[in-house]
């Protein structure tokens, strides 16, 4: 498979079996990560590979998020919200957080950083696409909350920029995929 076609094909695939990824491809996936661009070569992902029982620890700090903004919970309900949390990261034998860790070298501009790290993401899900394995990128208001900064000791720059679910697709036929015409989001500049 070409390049343009992996970009192509890849699909966000939530749905995995629960077989195990080896060690190996998940090292596949890691090295892709660490050769996306960056400026000045800051390098500034951070990768926390969760498998088994490690995924307990991505499960815990998304309960304490949730009890923290339900307010006063009992200690039944701070359960309810575990037992929730523990399902969640149950979806997939293998989790990858990505997060960001900004240099503080001068002239580094802090934008730039993450910049690399959404396309570090991008050289994983497509190497992963490549090595027929599923994942779907998640994100969202959680994976920024201080407590999952803390949870994973990323001190007070850095910041969790997702989760990438990963394993073995439990889906035959993959979605179509549809994009915008890249020329309604194109202006051509030929003169100043």
């Amino acid at each position: 498979m070409n390049v343009f076609e992996a970009i192509r094909t890849r699909r966000s695939i939530g749905k995995v079996t629960g077989e195990a990824v080896s060690k190996e491809l998940i090292e596949r996936i890691l090295e892709a990560g660490t050769w996306a661009p960056n400026h000045r070569r800051t390098e500034p992902w951070q990768f926390f590979v969760m498998r088994g029982k490690g995924r307990n620890k991505l499960a815990k700090a998304l309960a304490e998020i949730a009890r923290l903004e339900a307010g006063e919970v009992s200690a039944e309900q701070a359960a309810e919200l575990l037992t929730k949390a523990e399902e969640k990261v149950k979806r997939a034998p293998v989790i990858i957080g990505v997060a960001v860790q900004p240099s503080d070298k001068p002239g580094v501009v802090e934008l730039e950083e993450y910049a690399a790290v959404a396309a570090a993401i991008q050289n994983m899900l497509l190497e992963i696409h490549g090595l027929n394995l599923a994942a779907v990128w998640r994100t969202g208001e959680q994976a920024y909350h201080p407590v999952m900064s803390q949870t994973f000791g990323l001190g007070d720059k850095g910041k969790m920029l997702g989760f990438l679910y990963i394993g073995y697709p439990a889906v035959k036929e993959l979605p179509e995929g549809k994009r915008t015409s890249f020329a309604d989001k194109t202006v051509w500049v030929d003169q100043a």
